[in-house]
């Protein structure tokens, strides 16, 4: 007969508060600043009392209403942050799929390997994504200089993948090495060259995986700021330095709402993103930690 274990209530208690806490501080600067968007400079940053944020005086005497839309409209018509919104976009899905086309094709290599080598190309990886980012665009600056390539889209692309792939290697390494080595060779046995079964016997099951690995090249490109910064002219800003330039030196009455209006008009889609695909990333992060 199976014994019941016991669960005290205090400590189920004492749990459930703990997570109320951490999850009002985690959710609480986002929607803060879902909130101040649609007030005015004088409210979200007064200095005379909190309540004039929740209440929205200034925000009545000028606009005429409790809350207003000045800040996106600032940002996406006046300063066109639509351009660095479209330039993100380019930047993230060509960094996501290279990434994830050398990948996944390095990782199931390595996974595969029995040569001793494949240890240290993984080492070499790992030094390699530890260095900072800043050290690997100074290499860069000059042959874009010389090439005069430097200001457009590509050379971020470029230097992103390369700061991205080790990761991606490393990740999709022990995705692959959590799929049974049997499950390929059958897949050969049956007629199918080493590609064929890796196409049709392996890339099914590695999926969550894919998704997994995936979502994390996309946050890296998507949240970058010093490759982007360095590496990309005025025209060619993706969203976080373009969001960056609204906090400049020289800042007039408004400026600082279009940064905050223009920080939520980023963050809602990774908020959408992770919740659409909150199956893939926590069955593919389980994946990649048990080894079959």
């Amino acid at each position: 007969m199976a014994t019941k274990i016991g669960y005290s209530r205090p400590l189920a208690i004492a749990t459930t508060l703990v997570l109320l806490l951490w999850l009002i501080l985690a959710a609480f600067p986002f929607f803060w600043t879902v909130w101040g968007s649609f007030k005015v400079q004088a409210d979200f940053f007064s200095r005379e009392s909190f309540w004039n944020a929740l209440t929205g005086p200034a925000t009545t005497r000028q606009t005429g209403g409790a809350f207003t839309l000045d800040g996106y409209r600032g940002a996406w018509i006046e300063r066109e942050f639509y351009h660095s919104v479209w330039n993100t976009v380019i930047v993230t899905v060509c960094v996501t799929s290279i990434s994830l086309l050398f990948g996944t094709l390095g990782g199931y290599a390595l996974s595969r390997s029995s040569r001793s080598y494949t240890f240290w190309i993984l080492i070499a990886a790992l030094v390699f994504r530890a260095m900072p980012h800043i050290t690997l665009v100074a290499g860069y600056l000059l042959p874009f200089f010389e090439m005069n390539i430097w200001g457009h889209l590509p050379t971020a692309i470029i230097v992103l993948v390369a700061i991205n792939q080790p990761f991606t290697i490393w990740m999709l390494h022990s995705f692959f090495q959590s799929i049974p080595k049997d499950l390929d060779e059958s897949a050969m046995v049956d007629g199918c060259t080493r590609f064929q079964a890796f196409r049709l016997a392996i890339m099914p099951v590695m999926w969550p995986g894919v998704i997994t690995t995936g979502l994390f090249s996309f946050l890296l490109a998507y949240n970058d700021f010093a490759v982007t910064a360095m590496l990309l002219n005025q025209d060619n800003q993706t969203m976080v330095p373009k969001i960056s330039s609204f906090l400049g030196t020289v800042q007039t009455e408004g400026t600082i709402m279009y940064a905050v209006a223009a920080t939520v008009s980023a963050a809602v889609p990774l908020f959408i993103l992770v919740m659409f695909f909150q199956r893939q990333i926590v069955s593919g992060l389980t994946a990649g930690a048990v080894k079959g």
